[in-house]
């Protein structure tokens, strides 16, 4: 699948969801073994194109979401790579005791993808929010869980998941027109963070979202004089240690994600932080430990003050309590 500039855009109008349909059906074309499962959402998954090049490729198991893991490690035993989508907090919730067992433990070769991660649904409200779905999985053993940036990142993991041997979970979020993040085409490497931005007295460590919105934080806080590096942690788990390490002498380290700061991506780096003797302190930015009335994705994102200008002043208020 080629990425230019002309790609990048189409696949930012088109959302997460939409980019990882489209990828998933051009590399189905290379590998008969891909195979698409749905909890009776298809539409939703991004399945459409899919299920017309390939309508025999395509499980619709209904609101079954355990089932659907059960089918989907079924169909990994044969020698299938079974992609199984369905919204985040339900593969995640629901799904918990299935994808220990058959990814944990079994280690079937299932792809994941959680769509709908932080507040994507907007209007459907906290039964269909992902807030706590890395929290829930990110103990279970042999499972490698990824948080795309932008629309082209989702592309690059669904074509790495595929090619990668062993369990995963994709967790997409975002709406249409995702903001762009990786303008020209890069090597996407599994584990392996990408330092957007270089800086000297913050590093902050961002997923999924929040790296276009931290990326917008480190511009202002530029102008106030405060030199940020940005790190994109696209995969969760294994996490980059290299990357964290390499920011211990930064002032502060930061992390910003769409997601509970109980148990995400915040707390991967803080366990690796409390093995080291000589750490920077660290500030967790994400969803506060409450649910909030529902509302559109900008406006969830403002009301757990998670856009840039909020993100920027709490690592300024942060900063002038250190000093």
């Amino acid at each position: 699948m080629e990425f230019n500039r002309t790609t990048i855009r189409t696949l930012s109008m088109l959302g997460q969801r939409g980019a990882f349909g489209t990828a998933l059906t051009e590399i189905a074309k290379e590998n008969p073994r891909i195979i698409a499962l749905s909890a009776d959402l298809c539409t939703t998954s991004g399945l459409d194109r899919f299920k017309n090049a390939f309508p025999e490729r395509v499980i619709n198991v209904g609101i079954a979401e355990q089932n659907m893991i059960g089918v989907a490690a079924g169909m990994s035993t044969l020698g299938n790579i079974p992609f199984a989508t369905t919204f985040a907090n339900f593969a995640s919730l629901r799904s918990c005791e299935q994808m220990r067992h058959f990814m944990g433990y079994m280690k079937e070769n299932i792809k994941i993808v959680g769509f709908g991660g932080g507040f994507a649904m907007g209007m459907f409200g906290i039964t269909h929010y992902g807030l706590e779905d890395i929290s829930s999985i990110r103990a279970i053993p042999n499972l490698t869980i990824i948080s795309p940036a932008d629309c082209l990142e989702t592309a690059k993991a669904t074509i790495a998941a595929a090619q990668f041997n062993g369990p995963v979970y994709l967790r997409l979020t975002g709406i249409m027109n995702h903001p762009i993040v990786y303008k020209e085409d890069y090597e996407f490497v599994v584990g392996k963070a990408v330092k957007l931005l270089a800086g000297t007295d913050i590093a902050i460590f961002a997923t999924g979202g929040m790296v276009h919105q931290s990326l917008q934080a480190a511009k202002q806080l530029e102008e106030q004089g405060i030199s940020c590096s940005v790190t994109n942690i696209h995969t969760i788990k294994p996490i980059d240690l290299e990357a964290i390490h390499g920011a211990l002498n930064a002032k502060l380290i930061v992390s910003v994600e769409e997601h509970s700061t109980m148990g995400g991506l915040g707390s991967a780096i803080s366990e690796v932080l409390a093995g080291l003797q000589h750490k920077p302190p660290q500030l967790q930015i994400g969803v506060t430990n409450e649910y909030l009335p529902a509302g559109s994705y900008d406006y969830m994102l403002e009301q757990y003050k998670l856009t840039h200008h909020h993100i920027s002043n709490k690592i300024h208020q942060r900063i002038k309590e250190l000093i």
